[in-house]
């Protein structure tokens, strides 16, 4: 009996602790299946978003053509911009932008003495009485708004407002005397080249989201009038990051 009794006595102790390191292991092993389980709810609810929307800086690079009364005498020519923006408005298949954009336009034309012997300094003249090769500053601020026919291509429409500057590229004083006065018998210069024009434009837009999801394509295509200067459009590719 003795033998018996120390026996149970030093196997009491070890039985126990078995007992608690499998109870605790498999507390454990609970806590952890319904932690994983958790997680796994958790990503299945959180949105998956690839496309990028918001603030964002863009750059456009294309051309530009005048279609009233500088068409024949001012070449088609290169526009380039610089944009920054907003969507602040972001649903699932619509959007709504606001954008500010600088843009340069580069042209030549023809020289003023062959507009001159067009006939530009008489009243209702076929040419328009430009310098020449014009350069042109725009500053645009336009609304957009797009509308998505997948997850990464939209399509929208652009419109808004701002001024259009073209300085003069020839020294001012040989302007108004061999230009203005002499070949086109004008006694004040026409107001193409001096202060700004207002301007509104509109037009379409097309965007392609990337799967880099900052960055996105698209092209812009912008008819505008500049008042006292003409009638215009410009058609350019755009690179935009979305921070």
């Amino acid at each position: 009996m003795t033998r018996i009794a120390m026996l149970a006595l030093l196997t009491t102790p070890f039985l126990a602790t078995t007992a608690q390191a499998q109870d605790y292991e498999d507390l454990d092993s609970a806590s952890e299946d319904g932690d994983k389980k958790k997680r796994g709810r958790d990503i299945s609810e959180k949105e998956v978003k690839e496309i990028a929307r918001g603030f964002y800086a863009k750059a456009n690079v294309g051309g530009a053509l005048y279609l009233l009364d500088f068409a024949n005498y001012v070449n088609p020519g290169t526009s380039v911009g610089l944009g920054i923006g907003q969507d602040f408005v972001d649903n699932q298949k619509s959007s709504l932008a606001w954008e500010l954009g600088l843009y340069q336009g580069v042209h030549n034309g023809s020289h003023y003495e062959s507009q001159a012997a067009e006939g530009c300094s008489a009243a209702g003249g076929a040419a328009p009485c430009v310098q020449g090769d014009l350069r042109t500053y725009t500053f645009l601020a336009t609304l957009e708004w797009s509308t998505y026919l997948n997850k990464r291509f939209g399509i929208g429409l652009r419109a808004g407002g701002g001024v259009l500057t073209s300085p003069l590229l020839m020294d001012e004083t040989y302007y108004l005397s061999d230009v203005v006065q002499d070949e086109w018998g004008l006694s004040e210069p026409p107001g193409y080249h001096s202060g700004i024009h207002p301007l509104g434009a509109a037009g379409p837009t097309f965007e392609y989201y990337s799967k880099l999801s900052h960055f996105s394509i698209g092209a812009d295509v912008d008819f505008f009038y500049a008042v006292g200067f003409d009638l215009g459009t410009n058609a350019t590719g755009y690179l935009k990051y979305t921070f």
